[in-house]
């Protein structure tokens, strides 16, 4: 019996990487999955319906189920019809993987509004879009009188959460809002049987070997025979185990690598000043040490 037996999944950007990883896991684990992948370039431009199809493929060779989509999770209509392909084709929908994501690097006085706007879109508003929409179909099971399970698994990164990285203030901006959305979404969805999660994962990926001062890092060759700590497919076993049925974790967000696994706490009171009065500007000063 597969963990996720009788599952039905959605895997954005399950084209390549760490997504491609996901919907081979969740397949050879039993689930049915909807393989999405827009197949366009690490910055977002173009499509290609080829990588979601060849993963699709893979799976249906190899004996398991799964239909391709090439929508743009980052169009409110393109992420219902992906929700939507999941249940007209496998009857029901358990899982989302948001997965998809681009860069565009760029430093903050060099951004333009494209490389802002392109990013937000795919990371942020890919996620909520997809999830607003998986939300809703829970929902409405839910006031049926269906038992739902369902189970959501974001994907946040260090640049956003404990590793600020220059050059990255949309693609941060992005998965930091990604966390957040998380913590708020599982707040909300547990009435319906929904749990919420993230991940912020460290891999060997095309985004993550095209990341100025970090390609060459994860470029390395590891000796043959060695375990490789950044490669993708160490990333979805945390994914494949927040999506099985019996699972109660929600509201969490994990930085995952190899074989690490850290739970990540969001902003904390590291220190607090007060006073009995009105704040003065030199007090402030003063209390600050600045």
């Amino acid at each position: 019996m597969g963990a996720l037996d009788g599952r039905v999944a959605v895997v954005t950007g399950a084209g390549r990487g760490i997504g491609r990883e996901h919907a081979l896991l969740f397949a050879r684990e039993g689930a049915s999955v909807v393989v999405n992948d827009l197949g366009g370039a690490n910055d977002g431009s173009g499509s290609d319906a080829g990588p979601a199809q060849q993963v699709a493929d893979e799976i249906t060779a190899a004996g398991g189920k799964a239909v391709a989509n090439t929508g743009n999770v980052a169009d409110w209509a393109g992420a219902e019809s992906l929700v939507r392909q999941a249940v007209d084709e496998f009857g029901r929908l358990d899982v989302v993987v948001n997965n998809a994501g681009i860069l565009r690097d760029a430093f903050i006085a060099g951004l333009d509004e494209s490389q802002w706007d392109s990013v937000i879109a795919v990371h942020l508003k890919g996620h909520a879009a997809v999830l607003h929409h998986a939300a809703a179909y829970w929902k409405a099971r839910s006031k049926a009188g269906e038992q739902v399970a369902g189970s959501v698994i974001n994907t946040a990164s260090a640049s956003g959460t404990t590793l600020p990285n220059a050059g990255q203030a949309n693609y941060g901006a992005a998965k930091a809002g990604i966390a957040a959305l998380t913590l708020v979404a599982a707040e909300e969805l547990e009435r319906y049987g929904v749990r919420v999660n993230a991940i912020a994962p460290i891999a060997r990926t095309r985004l993550t070997l095209a990341t100025p001062g970090m390609g060459a890092f994860f470029a390395a060759e590891v000796p043959e025979g060695e375990f490789d700590p950044f490669a993708p497919e160490h990333i979805s076993p945390i994914v494949a185990y927040l999506a099985t049925e019996k699972c109660s974790v929600t509201g969490k967000v994990f930085a995952v690598q190899g074989g690490a696994i850290q739970e990540l706490a969001g902003w904390n009171v590291a220190k607090t000043h007060e006073t009995d009065g009105p704040w003065l500007i030199d007090d402030i000063a003063t209390k600050l040490g600045g």
